[in-house]
């Protein structure tokens, strides 16, 4: 069982950046993939980017595209998430996962981190 440990959440301005890690302990995440989802209060999850084990896959919702970047670091056993030109309807619990395949898909994640809060002002 790999555990997972989100850091680098916070309060940020609208316009601001923030970045995510995920570092993992237990399992070397080399050979997975891993996800970001996040849940906005009184919503369901929802899918924010994915990549490949590799690194050379990556996917992310619409309402991300171009604004954020997922990247991993296997050396460090590490996934980052880089948010930029962040907005209030960003605010959200973000949460890391492991699973066998790149997916959008939640179901497939096999083991989940705690999450980590990020507000956007306005």
């Amino acid at each position: 069982q790999v555990q997972l440990v989100e850091s680098g959440g916070g309060l940020v301005q609208a316009g601001g950046s923030l970045r995510l890690s995920c570092a993992a302990a237990g399992r070397i995440l080399s050979s997975y993939a891993m996800g970001w989802f996040r849940q906005a209060p009184g919503k369901e999850r929802e899918f924010v980017a994915h990549i490949s084990w590799s690194g050379g896959n990556t996917d992310y919702a619409d309402s991300v595209k171009g604004r954020f970047t997922i990247s991993r670091d296997n050396a460090k056993n590490t996934v980052y998430l880089q948010m930029n030109s962040l907005k209030p309807e960003d605010t959200a619990v973000y949460y890391c996962a492991v699973g066998p395949s790149a997916t959008a898909t939640e179901w497939r994640y096999t083991s989940w981190g705690q999450g980590t809060q990020v507000t956007v002002s306005s």
